[in-house]
């Protein structure tokens, strides 16, 4: 009888090893690539569409409010005339914007800096969303048990990330394009795009090196986002020096394209290539560690953790700590870029009617008007952070790590507490932290050492509005767990209506939609301390319900 093609069981029980011509061959690197790709674009069928349309349509409606702000030629020259200062160029961009002040040049001047931070953000939270994050939550490893090669989770994300660019870098290219502004023309548009996506795709390869080096998600993103906040911080110098600083940074690397003024393509080429050059060391130092594990070795912890640990807020506070720290740096930065040219405001202002007029709608001087518009800017900021400590309830509840805290002695109640109280009150002392910048800076640049308390307080005044933010997180988690991350509706919101929507005129009515447009805008108004107390009780009472929704459901573990 012919021998049988498969092997016989032994005398163990167990099957010979077959033989060599019947193996599987090496898997490929990239194996099943496509697939995640496609798996990838089903998980970001709205979070990716949303970060899109959000920076193209905030690009072509601050475009479009420019023309309605500057209408004459004298309007944008004495506006390039107040700007041209240390204080101004380092807030917006290189001088050569100014020699010829139209539309076009006023635009990349005044965004590409700032919107190159939120490309930026929207890459490095992409690579890390899908590479990363996957590993921490243990479902990479089961990926890779399949057919899928070892490169194919970065290589996917990349690709991801990539796509995401080109997209945003088109429809930049077509809405900026099709404005038909004077100064704002077609060769111009695609280079304003070809600058964003090319530094997306820069801070894209950096996070492919920091998902290799550290075994955590947020220690992953913080890290990249460092390098994001250096390149704008050495933008930010080389603009108000010589410009060598400048050309350190791949944010620099995009201003110096000057879209609308010299349309210059060979800077974008550096940003392309440094994401080139990063995401092959991503790939290479992938095969230098383990699936879960990270290059850089955790450091042991103590032999016994401390008593706040081991309650609910010590460990909310011990997840939250590094985000908390990077957002404090970030706001207190950001205040002293503010409060810097405090003082100038008035004649960088004097001839512009248009905003002169809506800043005189907060009430009190120009310098008063300008920091209270400055504060909701600085109070969505710090809703950011609310937002994004507030949804870890969700992550670690389908991550699985809810259930065996819970099932000790520890109630839901003092579970979910220990992370609001985190995000409320980092909220809050995040504003104080933006609100002392921004006083110490004004004081300084406008000569009033009275500034640091007043703005300070101002600052601070927003705090209720932050803890009704964490109210709806709660309040979702609670009753909609699916939808959670609908809280992010409330600080974007609240950026729309509350800033730009005073720019370009929007109804009263919108604003009094967000609970910050419910907070006294101080300093240029009187303190009321009656929206204040309503909107804090609407916070607690916002916690109270969806701590009974989230009483009345199951653990949801996914």
């Amino acid at each position: 009888m012919a021998a049988s093609s498969t092997s016989a069981p032994t005398a163990a029980g167990t099957r010979a090893p077959r033989p060599a011509e019947e193996r599987p061959g090496p898997r490929h690197p990239f194996a099943g690539t496509g697939v995640l790709v496609r798996f990838g674009l089903r998980r970001d069928r709205v979070r990716m569409p949303v970060w899109i349309l959000a920076l193209v349509l905030g690009t072509v409606s601050t475009a479009n409010s420019t023309a309605q702000l500057y209408p004459h030629a004298a309007d944008r020259a004495a506006m390039a005339k107040t700007i041209d200062s240390p204080a101004g160029l380092a807030m917006t961009g290189p001088a050569h914007f100014l020699t010829d002040y139209d539309y076009g040049a006023m635009l990349s001047h005044r965004m590409i800096g700032f919107m190159a931070v939120l490309v930026g953000l929207m890459s490095v939270q992409l690579v890390v969303r899908h590479t990363r994050a996957e590993e921490e939550a243990n479902r990479a490893e089961l990926v890779r048990s399949t057919v899928v090669g070892r490169h194919a989770t970065l290589a996917a994300a990349l690709l991801l990330a990539v796509l995401a660019n080109l997209v945003l870098g088109l429809l930049l290219a077509l809405g900026l394009g099709g404005l038909g502004l004077a100064g704002i023309t077609w060769g111009g548009s695609l280079v304003y795009g070809a600058a964003h996506a090319a530094t997306g795709l820069a801070f894209a390869g950096v996070a492919a090196v920091t998902v290799q080096i550290t075994g955590h998600a947020r220690a992953a993103a913080g890290m990249a986002l460092a390098v994001v906040g250096a390149a704008y911080v050495l933008r930010a110098a080389g603009d108000v020096g010589s410009g060598a600083l400048s050309w350190a940074s791949p944010i620099g690397w995009a201003q110096r394209s000057y879209p609308y003024v010299d349309d210059r393509w060979w800077p974008l080429l550096l940003g392309v290539l440094l994401g080139a050059v990063t995401a092959a060391a991503g790939f290479v130092l992938s095969t230098r560690r383990d699936v879960g594990a990270g290059l850089r070795a955790q450091r042991p912890g103590p032999a016994a953790a401390s008593p706040f640990l081991g309650s609910p807020l010590g460990l909310a506070l011990r997840l939250q700590r590094g985000l908390l720290t990077g957002f404090g740096i970030a706001v207190f930065v950001l205040g002293g870029m503010y409060g810097s040219i405090l003082g100038q405001v008035k004649d960088m202002l004097e001839n512009v009617d248009a905003v002169r007029k809506a800043l005189a709608q907060a009430g009190g001087s120009v310098e008063e008007s300008f920091a209270a518009t400055v504060m909701t800017v600085i109070a969505v900021v710090a809703a950011v952070y609310v937002v994004i400590a507030a949804v870890r309830l969700r992550g670690e509840e389908t991550a699985g790590r809810a259930e065996p805290l819970l099932s000790t002695g520890l109630s839901r109640t003092r579970w979910v507490l220990g992370h609001v109280l985190v995000a409320a009150v980092g909220g809050t002392v995040l504003l104080a932290l933006a609100g002392l910048g921004f006083g110490i800076a004004g004081a300084a640049s406008a000569g009033r050492g009275g500034l640091v308390l007043s703005l300070t307080g101002a600052a601070l005044a927003y705090a209720p509005a932050l803890w009704v933010t964490a109210g709806v997180a709660v309040l979702l988690f609670g009753w909609l767990p699916g939808a959670v991350q609908a809280a992010w509706a409330v600080p974007v919101y609240a950026f729309v209506a509350g800033y730009l929507g005073r720019m370009l005129r929007f109804p009263g009515w919108m604003d009094n939609l967000s609970p910050f447009g419910h907070v006294p805008r101080l300093p240029s108004q009187d303190l009321d301390l009656v929206p204040l107390a309503v909107l804090t009780l609407l916070a607690a009472a916002l916690v109270a319900v969806g701590l009974a929704g989230f009483g009345r459901r199951d653990l949801d573990l996914k």
